[in-house]
């Protein structure tokens, strides 16, 4: 068997920082977007990219697990947390895919709040992930997940609540409430990662 100069272990937790690391900057890079969008483009393709970045990271994941005997918790957890990750990524691409292709000129606010409130939810995504190692501190960041994503939820009704009442066009209507939709989807996963995590600690306690 040849010699690993680092342990599988190390490796695992290595792969989920850099997924959630890469989660992280796809919403940055969608709320930069948002506030400069003559310069569209140029950050959908950046997401784009940590898209590509974020699937190649998963396959490693999951072909990590496949070859490995002992893992550090639970293999389901394993894959549910790189995939949802993962989602939480492809949202972020679809997003911009819209933001660009719709040509938006200026931003439903219910929107440009939702995208802040993502960002809030992955950022305590991204440190209940590190906290993985010591089981430290990963309650305490999926709680903000679980606020963010109480807040994401208000926003969403708020939303189609002004799109339904305000003065917008059939076609508007339809195509804001996409874009919400999605938003709110990646919350929603935020918190889908926040109660697989959860899990990980409640059988490690």
């Amino acid at each position: 068997m040849p010699f690993q100069v680092i342990p599988r272990e190390l490796t695992f937790f290595g792969l989920f920082d850099r997924l959630a690391d890469a989660v992280v900057l796809g919403v940055v890079d969608l709320t930069a977007l948002v506030s400069d969008l003559p310069n569209r483009e140029r950050y959908a393709s950046r997401i784009r990219e940590l898209e590509h970045t974020g699937d190649d990271l998963t396959h490693q994941i999951i072909g990590l697990v496949n070859t490995t005997f002992v893992t550090p918790f639970d293999r389901k957890d394993i894959h549910v947390l790189a995939s949802t990750l993962d989602d939480v990524l492809d949202s972020s691409e679809a997003l911009a895919d819209l933001l660009v292709l719709l040509r938006i000129a200026e931003p439903l606010p219910q929107f440009v709040m939702q995208l802040d409130t993502l960002l809030r939810a992955v950022t305590s995504v991204a440190l209940a992930v590190r906290d993985l190692r010591g089981m430290q501190g990963v309650v305490e960041a999926c709680a903000d997940v679980r606020r963010a994503e109480r807040e994401g939820d208000w926003l969403f009704r708020h939303g189609v609540a002004e799109l339904y009442a305000g003065d917008f066009g059939a076609m508007e209507v339809l195509m804001w409430k996409d874009l919400l939709s999605e938003a709110e989807a990646a919350i929603d996963k935020c918190e889908d990662i926040a109660n697989t995590l959860e899990s990980v600690v409640l059988k490690f306690a």
